[in-house]
């Protein structure tokens, strides 16, 4: 952690001094106070360089506008009804807001926007105490009526005022507080916790996008069981994400099995372990099918006599739930359909271990992983949470031996690119066909050849469907 002199002379050694320096200059000659806020002045006592640069400054929108043209590569006004310009200048991306001073009416989180003019008041509005810090331009000041840097050091999230209020004022703070504690390996303080736990009913009136993109947010964190284990005790989770509470099983005396809710939270580490093992660093759909691999196992357990648990065909209802959630959150579809193959495919492999496979099925494998099977590797790995080292360890093997299996089909028959060795519009010509559905029944019985016994070749191909057409 930096002291404030060692944070501020960051700052001043970063790409965007000069910008601090000529926008300071800009908006004190023009009569109006502008200062860098929130996260990037945050990361720079934890030294690293934000790459959103924000500003709020006495001066209204109309007027920020005017200040900055002339330097402004481009601007937007979207924001405008806000209080917020946005513009490029050089490298950089910025955002320049106007001292507010909002009301809610807590039956939506959208605010009355009202504009202020300090920048204390300003900051009292801030969702923590650490992103209530600021920096007074072009002097450079640091101004911290809150706190915040205090709360840094502790590695403490706190609201800057009462939590009851924050929170009444803008639910989504909840989920922001989970995603900060995930990001920045921070431990939620009780009462701003306890507010949390009172107030989980008031995210009903988040919208499901802004849900959506906290949660990938947390997700993306270096620490996801932090911002997890906050969302499900809670009790946020129950509202926006309801599977993973769902997942922490009732076990009675008579029937044992694995903690369910406590093996996904490992799951999710071990996906993350192995990230740049797979060159899938930060990668949000694998984290996904990571954290809701194992959702359908409420809807399919079984106690059987004798003390046992089963879970048959919680893959597939999971991978239906999975799609089912993720819909309503607004995930694009690309990553709902990555994200419920995963899950439909994340039992496949094991059995390996006991009977290797056949080259006919590890085509399969890799031709229904398609192009998830990179993740698929690495979820499969991670699922593997046993504290039974022996059979870990002849898990890992197992399928250290099917990659190489794999590596070394792909070098001998491109089964990435897994096709029948006759087009449709060979078959057509041998056939004398014209296209119809027949065609594609035959392209089918070719590519299923071409599973079980590899690449046959024009020639044989040919005669075996000549074969497959008589007898049919």
């Amino acid at each position: 952690m930096r002291t404030v002199a060692e944070a501020m002379a960051n700052l001043q050694r970063t790409t965007a001094s000069e910008l601090f320096a000529k926008l300071g200059n800009l908006f004190v000659d023009a009569g109006f106070e502008i200062a860098l806020v929130g996260g990037p002045v945050r990361d720079a006592f934890l030294g690293r360089e934000a790459l959103d640069l924000d500003f709020t400054s006495s001066a209204r929108p109309d007027q920020i506008l005017e200040i900055i043209k002339p330097i402004a590569d481009a601007t937007w006004d979207v924001g405008r009804d806000f209080g917020t310009i946005a513009a490029r200048i050089g490298q950089h991306q910025i955002e320049i807001t106007t001292y507010r001073a909002d009301s809610y009416d807590h039956v939506t989180r959208k605010p009355t926007v009202e504009f202020g003019d300090s920048l204390e008041d300003d900051l009292k509005r801030r969702d923590f105490s650490v992103n209530a810090m600021a920096l007074r331009l072009p002097q450079g000041v640091f101004v911290d009526p809150f706190n915040g840097l205090k709360d840094l050091l502790g590695e403490v999230l706190r609201t800057p005022t009462d939590p009851a209020v924050s929170f009444g004022d803008d639910p989504l703070r909840m989920l922001r507080g989970a995603r900060f504690a995930s990001q920045l390996d921070f431990e939620i303080e009780p009462e701003t916790f306890e507010a949390m736990c009172k107030m989980a009913s008031t995210i009903e009136i988040v919208s499901a996008e802004r849900i959506q993109v906290e949660l990938s947010k947390l997700l993306l964190g270096a620490q996801p069981r932090l911002g997890l284990t906050a969302l499900v005790d809670s009790g946020l989770a129950a509202l926006v994400l309801p599977e993973l509470p769902a997942l922490k099983l009732e076990i009675d005396e008579h029937h044992h099995h694995k903690d369910v809710y406590e093996h996904t939270l490992r799951v999710v580490e071990q996906a993350i372990d192995l990230e740049r093992d797979y060159g899938l660093e930060g990668d949000l759909v694998l984290r996904l099918a990571a954290l809701l691999h194992d959702i359908g196992k409420p809807a399919t357990r079984k106690l059987e006599t004798g003390g046992g648990v089963t879970f048959y065909h919680h893959d597939m209802v999971g991978a239906k739930l999975a799609s089912k959630r993720l819909k309503a959150l607004r995930f694009d579809n690309d990553t709902i359909k990555q994200v419920a193959r995963l899950i439909e495919l994340h039992l496949r492999f094991f059995g390996y271990s006991d009977q290797p496979w056949s080259d006919s099925a590890i085509r399969r494998y890799v031709r229904d992983a398609g192009d998830e099977l990179t993740r698929l590797h690495a979820l499969t790995r991670a699922d593997v949470t046993t504290r039974n080292q022996r059979k870990a360890d002849r898990l890992s093997h197992a399928y250290d031996d099917l990659e190489n299996r794999i590596a070394t089909l792909r070098e001998q028959e491109q089964i990435d690119a897994m096709r029948p060795d006759l087009s449709g519009e060979d078959i057509m010509r041998i056939l004398d066909l014209k296209p119809s559905p027949v065609i594609g029944e035959a392209y089918r019985f070719l590519l299923e050849l071409r599973l079980d016994e590899g690449a046959l070749g024009s020639e044989e191909a040919e005669k075996r469907l000549l074969a497959w057409w008589s007898a049919r």
